[in-house]
């Protein structure tokens, strides 16, 4: 089932439809609060024209014959279901030069202590950059880079103000530890055409979760991992992802947005590499002397077809 993400055109600003991709504001709250209130009280219903009406997800979870579709009546069991991941560490921005050339100075005494500590280093990797909704118009530049080492701090640096310096380009070149996340190849395939800067030792999520939790890489997204691995759900509201990333100064939810989604990033890596590999389907020797997948039919040969099972 297949669930669209087609909504109205918002009026006042708002969408007529709840949207899947807030969370609850302070009204709501104290609407479905209301709810409850008058369910338990011996008054008489007051009418509901003097009071907000519910948003439909909630609606749909009181009402079985409620007209909303299967799709939408799911998302809101989930939103109900998983807290939302948010970083809650500091978030370091900077946008002038001389501001991201200080801040990747930081970053890599930080990775380099780290690395004589524990050996292996990684730190959580995004981008973001302007969409484009005219067709022949290509999206902007790479306008935000964001990088996090740990739950404390996240360095979001405005690269479309700034461009690359000489710091961070050096980080970003290191091979002495990985830049993490999904989809991160084509990332440095941007910041490659953009700032013609080379990101070294890139490792992708979707790869490494196929390897770990098995299916197909194309369906572990940076979401649908935070779900799997950690019950929780990463919002990713459109009004923020494909907002204007090349504004002045990035706004407070622009700032959170960029770097949960390198925190994340991050923190599933570490949670990933502490498990083990899925086991690998045995290997046959057929006559012709070449290794190849063990089906079901060829475990069930009889014996004196001379297959040698390699584990």
């Amino acid at each position: 089932m297949e669930c669209s993400d087609s909504k109205e055109e918002p009026k006042n600003g708002r969408s007529s439809n709840w949207d899947d991709d807030q969370p609850f504001t302070l009204e709501d709250l104290e609407a479905i609060d209301a709810v409850f209130q008058s369910a338990s009280s011996k008054r008489p219903r007051l009418s509901t024209n003097h009071h907000r009406r519910l948003p439909n997800s909630i609606l749909a979870l009181q009402l079985p014959n409620s007209s909303l579709s299967p799709c939408q009546v799911a998302k809101a069991k989930m939103r109900f279901r998983y807290p939302v991941m948010k970083f809650l560490g500091a978030i370091k921005y900077s946008r002038t030069n001389v501001d991201v050339e200080r801040a990747s100075m930081e970053v890599l005494k930080i990775v380099e202590a780290k690395k004589m500590e524990v050996g292996k280093v990684a730190i959580g990797f995004d981008i973001e950059w302007r969409a484009s909704f005219v067709k022949g118009v290509p999206p902007g530049r790479a306008a935000v880079m964001q990088i996090c080492l740990d739950t404390s701090h996240c360095y979001v640096m405005h690269i479309f103000h700034s461009g690359i310096p000489k710091s961070l380009q050096l980080l970003l070149e290191n091979s002495m530890f990985s830049k993490v996340g999904v989809g991160i190849g084509n990332d440095s395939v941007k910041i490659s055409k953009d700032y013609n800067v080379s990101i070294q030792a890139v490792e992708d999520l979707s790869y490494l979760a196929k390897q770990k939790l098995g299916g197909d890489s194309q369906k572990w997204s940076l979401a649908s991992l935070t779900e799997n691995l950690i019950s929780k759900q990463l919002l990713k509201p459109k009004r923020i992802q494909l907002g204007n990333w090349e504004t002045n100064v990035l706004s407070k939810d622009q700032l959170e947005y960029a770097a949960t989604d390198a925190f994340v990033s991050w923190y599933l890596y570490e949670v990933l590499r502490t498990l083990p590999d899925i086991e690998k389907p045995p290997m046959i020797d057929d006559e012709g002397g070449e290794l190849k997948d063990v089906s079901p039919q060829d475990l069930a040969r009889s014996p004196d077809q001379n297959v040698t099972v390699t584990l």
